[in-house]
């Protein structure tokens, strides 16, 4: 299954920082679904406080950001609080959510071939419908170019 631009985005109910998740919630704001490989390894982290740091521009423009991973509450919260994150991450440790959003990819580590989560970032616009997917997207950058489309949504 794959997630295609303009269509409607997977609905999911998952537990998360401040209690549980639902994406049904969020109807009327845009959201960044952002999915991402692993609590506090050095990518992810890079990543979450570039989301962080212009998460008043994402405000500004009505978006609302929201992580996405496997690691548990508890290590989402450790994230969270270690990183002084304003917004909500998800805790998909059965994957429902990785699958319904097809990010879930055979990646090389350290010569091995390892099951993991391939970083992707999905805007939704207010009505539920994906506008944007970046996939095997780089860092450096990245949440600048999102922030741009989400302002000319």
């Amino acid at each position: 299954m794959s997630i295609e631009v303009d269509l409607p985005a997977p609905e999911f109910t998952a537990p998360a920082t401040g209690g549980p998740f639902s994406l049904a919630a969020l109807r009327g704001k845009r959201v960044v679904l952002y999915f991402y490989p692993k609590d506090n390894t050095p990518g992810c982290t890079t990543e979450s406080l570039a989301f962080r740091d212009l998460s008043p521009k994402f405000e500004a423009a009505g978006a609302v950001i929201v992580g996405v991973s496997r690691d548990s509450l508890k290590s989402h919260d450790n994230f969270k609080a270690k990183l002084e994150l304003p917004f909500v991450l998800v805790s998909d440790s059965d994957e429902q959510v990785c699958t319904a959003y097809n990010v879930i990819k055979m990646k090389k580590m350290y010569g091995k071939e390892v099951r993991g989560i391939e970083r992707t970032t999905f805007l939704i616009d207010e009505q539920g419908v994906v506008r944007q997917a970046w996939r095997g997207i780089k860092v450096p950058g990245h949440v600048d170019d999102v922030l741009e489309a989400v302002q000319a949504l």
